[in-house]
């Protein structure tokens, strides 16, 4: 596989990607860099754990590494727009290192932390802004950052943007963004309206896609029970018991649940904690920190709380709830089996959701094993098995050609004698 040293980076950069150990490009990395360098603008398609934080992220440090001149105050040289603030953190701390030792700011600023905080970061400028959308257009709106000077934007997770409905504040950040510039969009989904979002904002775009989407890691093990959503948690917690020191990342489908799920996982004495849109960003900060360490092995998640999450020790991703959105089980899955380890994911099914098991196997074009209980089947099965049909009338509806039925008539009550 092609050498980072050979993909046209500064000897600076491959000087911290070897003080990183990094010596080999995923894929995504591979055929991405070399045309971002070159200027092109990249749509980039490849599931989560692939390494897009990388395919990136070198090329914008190396195009700034070349520009002269620092910053003025307020400013930015390129953004970065993530959908949520642990995504914006995680993007942060993997370009920090790679940046070390060079004259390049990067600045971060999301919801759940001291907008005059960040507005004193933002005095001073910075190369590279890291940024979830809400938060920038309140800093926009109090005047506090000029975006006029930024030539590079990416869009990272550009689906969950989409799916978070951040397109109307990427239609107001837009405008104000420096012109020519260089964009890039990395995704791992690739549904019509990004179509769309890359014909609005990538101008004759270079298409990177090293995996076909809805497409999970080759080593995740996935598994599916099926039973009544009243022995869910019974069941959880059976699994669970396998491997009570394996980390283990449950999702919920709402912040209600989760809450509940995981206080009822304490109480039975599991290390666990939950992390959703309730949660402030320092309590989300602090679980996200103890599972990676480990004194948390079991947290609880909904999708949009989860979305960044990078931590390689992930061993097992558990569908307590199926998503609504098939393409968030491959998000989701995908937190594990990364940086090149095998995972497993466990998916807990109930009757009402076997509609929504179905939609995540057309997506992903497989059929999940059963683990155990009996998958039912799917509609329509009777009809294409070659089973007759049976046909019968809405209630309430007369037969073809039948005359309406004559309403009865009261017969009027005769008068009490006195």
């Amino acid at each position: 596989m092609t050498e980072f040293d050979t993909l046209g980076l500064s000897p600076t950069l491959t000087a911290a990607l070897h003080r990183g150990k990094f010596t080999q490009p995923t894929p995504i990395q591979a055929q991405a860099i070399p045309l971002a360098l070159d200027g092109h603008d990249v749509l980039g398609l490849a599931q989560t754990g692939t390494g897009k934080t990388l395919a990136f992220g070198l090329p914008l440090i190396d195009h700034l590494l070349a520009e002269p001149g620092k910053p003025a105050p307020k400013t930015a040289k390129s953004l970065i727009l993530a959908p949520t603030r642990e995504l914006v953190n995680q993007i942060a701390d993997s370009l920090r290192p790679l940046a070390e030792g060079t004259r390049l700011r990067i600045a971060t600023v999301v919801g759940g932390q001291s907008i005059n905080r960040q507005i004193g970061v933002l005095a001073k400028g910075t190369d590279i802004l890291v940024a979830t959308p809400g938060r920038l257009i309140d800093l926009m709106d109090r005047r506090a950052v000029d975006l006029g000077t930024v030539r590079h934007l990416v869009l990272d997770e550009a689906d969950q943007m989409l799916d978070l409905g951040f397109i109307h504040a990427l239609r107001r950040i837009a405008p104000k963004l420096g012109t020519p510039r260089q964009t890039m969009l990395f995704s791992a989904t690739m549904p019509k309206q990004m179509e769309e979002l890359s014909r609005a904002y990538l101008t004759d775009p270079r298409r990177v896609q090293v995996t076909p989407p809805g497409k999970a890691a080759d080593k995740i093990t996935q598994s599916v029970h099926f039973l009544e959503k009243g022995d869910k948690p019974e069941k959880l917690r059976e699994i669970l018991a396998r491997d009570l020191d394996a980390l283990t990342l449950v999702f919920a489908r709402t912040k209600h649940g989760a809450e509940k799920l995981m206080k009822g996982l304490v109480r039975d004495g599991h290390n666990a904690a939950s992390i959703h849109g309730n949660k402030s960003q320092g309590q989300r900060d602090r679980a996200i920190k103890a599972f990676r360490e480990g004194t948390i092995t079991t947290l609880v998640a909904t999708d949009v709380a989860a979305r960044g999450i990078d931590i390689p020790g992930v061993a097992y991703v558990i569908n307590y709830d199926l998503p609504e959105v098939a393409d968030n089980y491959v998000h989701r899955i995908g937190r594990t089996a990364r940086a090149g380890r095998e995972g497993e994911a466990i998916a807990l099914c109930a009757p009402e959701e076997a509609g929504l098991l179905h939609q995540i196997e057309k997506l992903m074009k497989i059929e999940v094993p059963v683990a155990s209980g009996t998958k039912p089947a799917r509609p329509g099965a009777a009809a294409r098995s070659g089973q007759p049909r049976r046909r019968g009338r809405k209630p309430g509806t007369q037969p073809q050609g039948a005359k309406p039925a004559a309403a009865k008539r009261r017969r009027p009550r005769r008068p009490r004698a006195a």
